[in-house]
């Protein structure tokens, strides 16, 4: 007869002598009888098919299952399914009752970002879902991990320089208890590089690499990249050319024929400016200056 019993069971992670392992966690019942449970763990494949990868049968609330890096890796999503049944009748096992499914690995908040060409910081966070174990005879709880960018153009072949500065080459994740999904985090901010070029809007990833760990775990993995699409964004000019004409950012148009050095452009907002110096350079009925040097912060 089956029936259902509510067991509600949930995964969380947990080091246990040092490994990472995850532990399925069930309500017990209020049966009067002892029952026994069958906990089923499978992961999801590349094809999105569940693989069973281990089998246990318990009088406990909880089971575990290590994450070795073989039959069970980082960047699998597992699921546990749970089963009871009386000792005295194990043919009749209650309804099997499955887990959400838990994604063990890396993650990046926002998944994926779209900015644009303004200068503005935006805030990525990279978490790790498991627990980080301590080397043996090393102090120190973190995975490093190396941060790259890479331009994948408007039809995601790589076209040159990326759009996209990072605030950091390395972030490391310091090991923290695990709450709200989350057993270590750090924060980077992400920056459209303005290229003064109506080149459209751009697509760029960032990889990140766990880079100078031993343990197969971590060595043998490599997080989803995160996509990053830039809103192209027109940028202002100014001019300053022949005798010196000059047309400003917002198209007005003056000359400047006298020699010396001049401030051609200043922010009120930043350090940057630009001097110009014009000389005298031959005018047949009057006095000619043409720009002959630059010097800009």
């Amino acid at each position: 007869k089956l029936t259902s019993l509510a067991l509600q069971p949930v995964i969380t992670p947990e080091l246990v002598q040092g490994r990472v392992h995850l532990k399925c966690t069930y309500s017990r019942p209020s049966s009067k009888l002892p029952l026994r449970y069958v906990v089923v763990w499978s992961r999801l494949s590349a094809h999105g098919r569940k693989e069973q990868i281990q089998r246990d049968t318990t009088l406990q609330s909880f089971a575990y299952v290590e994450m070795n890096g073989a039959n069970l890796k980082l960047g699998d999503t597992v699921f546990c399914a749970v089963t009871a049944f009386t000792r005295d009748t194990p043919e009749q096992q209650s309804l099997p009752e499955e887990s959400k499914g838990f994604y063990a690995g890396l993650k990046f908040l926002p998944e994926s970002l779209q900015i644009a060409e303004d200068g503005k910081e935006y805030v990525l966070t990279v978490l790790s879902t498991v627990p980080i174990a301590c080397p043996e005879h090393d102090d120190s709880c973190k995975i490093t991990l190396q941060l790259s960018t890479e331009d994948l153009g408007k039809n995601s072949q790589s076209l040159g320089p990326p759009d996209i500065a990072l605030s950091a080459c390395q972030v490391d994740l310091l090991r923290a208890p695990c709450s709200e999904s989350s057993c270590a985090a750090a924060a980077l901010t992400v920056t459209a590089v303005t290229d003064f070029a109506q080149d459209g809007n751009r697509v760029s990833r960032i990889r990140a690499e766990p880079v100078g760990r031993r343990d197969l775990l971590w060595r043998a993995y490599t997080p989803k990249d995160v996509k990053v699409t830039v809103r192209d964004l027109p940028t202002g000019n100014c001019y300053s050319f022949t005798d010196p004409h000059i047309i400003t950012f917002d198209g007005w148009r003056y000359d400047n024929y006298k020699i010396g050095t001049f401030l051609l452009c200043r922010s009120v907002s930043r350090a940057f400016e630009v001097h110009v110096r014009q000389w005298d350079c031959g005018g047949l009925r009057s006095a000619t200056a043409c720009n002959c040097g630059v010097a800009a912060r």
